[in-house]
């Protein structure tokens, strides 16, 4: 592949990757929120369920760009 193209794949993975995070991360938000658990029971699943969901989003952005700079040389 040449560069342009792996800048455009890489580019249009994130966006996807990114969209379909951020849909997971509201469905999931929604369904904690429609419990009739109290907020403070709640809290720590909305809390977790971000911080896995959007460290998994970093650790794939990461991985595009790590493998974007290697087929760039």
């Amino acid at each position: 592949m040449n560069k342009e193209t792996i800048v455009t794949l890489v580019t249009w993975t994130k966006r996807l990757l990114g969209f379909i995070a951020f849909i997971l991360w509201g469905s999931v938000i929604f369904t904690i929120s429609q419990s009739a658990a109290p907020f403070m029971e709640q809290a720590p699943y909305c809390m977790a369920s971000t911080m896995l969901i959007f460290g998994v989003l970093t650790a794939a952005y990461k991985g595009l760009d790590y493998w974007s700079l290697q087929n760039k040389a």
